[in-house]
């Protein structure tokens, strides 16, 4: 019976191909290019069942993992130079990430066929949305930075490709340079922490597979001692490291490009919210967790962050009209949540990474239903996407009105939702971070507990104009409801986004699966890499990690609660039917409104004052010495050497008798020297 049983678990055992999460979206991308559109409804078929291969194969390694504990496992080989290795790993942190970016993906996929029915070049943008994902697939898997970074550029691009996807409109082509620009400050950042990763790991004498993740967590006690400019290398390393985070998942102030990206199709922005190109920044913080534990400050200063994005962000959800920007700012806002609670883990250890993750895969479930319900509104009422022209659409499109409401739900934490456990937790964790942490770890924690209710207020305002009332415009007046395609996907993630925290028991299976990561052996075709002592590793950055058991006092737990409820009666008394116009008490004229509805100013002082003015004149500067300095000497020599020709080529005159005289005037001249010469002597 053994051997029958050992012979089922090879058959069954996902591990070792798990490359072709990544190649199979590879593969969809390049049929969709060449052929999709000679194929049923013309685009779409190979990136949705390519995608739903990779789902197929997560959730086998997730079974091998989870189920039959088959262990972790890591495969690599050598690359382009001795010491880099392209590999893979299947760990608890990577399978989380790869089965909800894969499940999300396909269902958006799903969604997109109805949704993208018209477009004149769907199969183009099913090519890009499979390779999209696909890059996300590689991300994840990668056991090494520089493969990592790789596919994260990757994935900005094809961010770039889709959210200009409708290049002919300027604003989604501006839009799509804005969105390359912003996330290439941070990229350039994040490069050069990976470049000094890979000096000091080379100055400790390592030269095999010298960034890989775990080489890099077996020397943490070495690198610690490393300095530069005085300063721990470890702690300039992940500020850097940040700054590529704050430009992926949009964090202050690098997050200017996410409303703009509200321009492509809202499959796209569903997309880059729930499943790939803003949930890589997070991803990076979780897994080089045990490289920021052993750097002095690293985890404080994202904590404060990520508190502070959340925080700032929320404010902004208050003034927006537009439907999906509201939900684009929730986006920063929640991805605040989940950085700040990374940043937490200075003394909750590697619980912070399963709380982060878990948020993460709960605010991917609602926030694909926010946006893909939002695209349904769209696809509705002829792309009106201003919420105070809309009005009564519940009563046209009660299924999406409701998986709005739905996800809506869920956004604000109401209880027993998935967002409830998910988030809820994070802040009563956060307040257990700030009775360890100092002064700083209580701001974090009000930065995060202010958060909840403006976002109650701002999502609720977004759903009552949209859907109560009366309608305030003609497309309003006679909405329609979406078809099958998308009907099925709303009806699925409605699902998930209500019940994930009941399936995963309050989320307490997935915390405890979570925090296996970095603590148990990964195993690979050479060897075992031993599982880290985090207490130990924190201790290098001056963090103490607390023992597992620590309870928040009651009145900690029940407030956001309570903030939860007074946004949402706000919202009520205010939104419900619009019974309120605002317009009366708030003018625009208002300064907090003025401030808020610029945005802080930010985009006037990125556009106006550094690109136009400061980047402008400085360009100008090195231009008119170019133009007037370099290459005035330049000129000037060559007018020299031009000019010293003109005169002596007229000596040149092409008559004998001339050149005659010339040799003859010459030797007179020689004569005369040498006799002059002789009777000097």
């Amino acid at each position: 019976m053994s051997d029958v049983a050992t012979a089922t678990t090879a058959l069954m055992d996902f591990r070792p191909y798990a490359h072709w999460i990544m190649l199979l979206p590879m593969i969809g991308f390049l049929l969709e290019l060449l052929i999709g559109k000679y194929t049923w409804r013309k685009g779409g078929m190979f990136a949705t069942l390519s995608i739903l291969g990779s789902v197929i194969i997560s959730y086998g390694c997730l079974y091998n993992v989870y189920v039959q504990h088959l262990g972790f496992w890591e495969y690599s080989w050598d690359w382009f130079y001795p010491g880099i290795v392209a590999g893979f790993t299947i760990d608890p942190l990577s399978l989380a990430m790869l089965c909800m970016v894969s499940f999300i993906s396909f269902f958006i996929h799903f969604y997109a066929i109805g949704y993208m029915s018209h477009d004149c070049a769907k199969n183009v943008y099913f090519a890009e949305t499979a390779l999209f994902t696909g890059s996300m697939f590689g991300l994840v898997l990668s056991n090494n930075l520089l493969q990592l970074f790789i596919f994260w550029e990757m994935v900005g691009v094809c961010s770039y490709l889709l959210i200009g996807f409708w290049w002919h409109k300027p604003e989604a082509a501006a839009a799509g340079k804005k969105a390359w620009m912003s996330c290439a400050v941070g990229d350039c950042l994040f490069l050069l922490g990976i470049a000094m990763m890979y000096t000091i790991m080379v100055k400790q004498g390592i030269t095999s597979e010298i960034i890989s993740f775990n080489n890099i967590f077996q020397n943490l006690e070495h690198l610690s001692h490393e300095t530069i400019f005085g300063m721990s290398a470890l702690t300039i390393i992940c500020i850097l490291f940040m700054c590529g985070v704050l430009g992926k998942s949009a964090g202050f102030p690098l997050h200017v490009w996410i409303p703009d990206a509200m321009e492509g199709p809202t499959t796209v922005s569903a997309l880059i919210h729930a499943a790939t190109m803003v949930t890589a920044g997070v991803y990076l913080i979780a897994r080089a967790f045990p490289i920021f534990l052993a750097a002095p400050n690293a985890l404080m200063i994202v904590a404060f962050m990520g508190a502070f994005t959340a925080l700032y962000a929320s404010t902004l959800g208050l003034v927006v009209n537009d439907l999906k920007r509201i939900f684009a700012y929730s986006t920063i806002s929640q991805l605040g949540y989940m950085i700040a609670i990374l940043g937490c883990g200075a003394v909750l250890g590697v619980a912070a990474v399963a709380y982060a993750l878990f948020h993460l895969v709960a605010h991917a479930f609602f926030k694909a239903l926010l946006f893909l319900s939002s695209g349904s509104v769209l696809h509705g009422i002829g792309n009106v996407r201003d919420i105070k022209e809309m009005g009564g659409l519940l009563k046209g499109m009660p299924w999406t009105g409701y998986a709005m409401l739905a996800g809506a739900l869920a956004l604000i934490a109401f209880p027993f939702t998935a967002g409830y456990y998910s988030k809820d937790r994070i802040i009563e964790d956060a307040y257990i971070y700030a009775t360890h942490g100092g002064d700083l770890g209580y701001l974090v924690w009000v930065f995060l507990v202010l958060g909840v209710i403006l976002t109650a207020t701002y999502t609720f305002r977004a759903w009552y104009l949209a859907m109560t009332g009366e309608p305030r415009s003609y497309p309003a007046i006679r909405p329609h409801e979406c078809g099958f395609w998308m009907k099925t996907t709303l009806v699925v993630l409605s699902v998930f986004a209500l019940g994930l925290g009941i399936m995963t028991g309050g989320g307490a299976k997935f915390w405890h699966f979570l925090e296996e990561t970095f603590v148990h052996e990964t195993h690979t075709a050479t060897g075992v890499y031993p599982g880290l002592d985090l207490h130990e590793i924190g201790l290098l950055g001056g963090n103490s990690l607390m023992a597992h058991g620590a309870h928040p006092p009651q009145w900690v737990i029940y407030l956001p609660l309570l903030l939860m409820i007074a946004g949402l009666a706000i919202a009520t008394t205010v939104y419900y039917k619009n019974r309120i116009d605002v317009s009366k008490y708030v003018k625009k004229d208002n300064p907090l409104y003025q401030i808020l509805w610029n945005k802080y100013y930010l985009d006037y002082l990125f556009k106006d004052i550094i690109a136009e003015k400061i980047i402008m004149t400085v360009f100008t500067f090195w231009d008119v010495l170019d133009r007037y300095v370099i290459d005035g000497v330049v000129n000037l020599l060559s007018w020299i050497t031009i000019q010293s020709g003109q005169v002596s080529r007229k000596l040149q005159t092409g008559v004998v008798q001339n050149y005659a005289t010339a040799v003859i005037f010459g030797v007179s001249m020689l004569m005369i020297l040498v006799i002059m010469f002789r009777g000097g002597l």
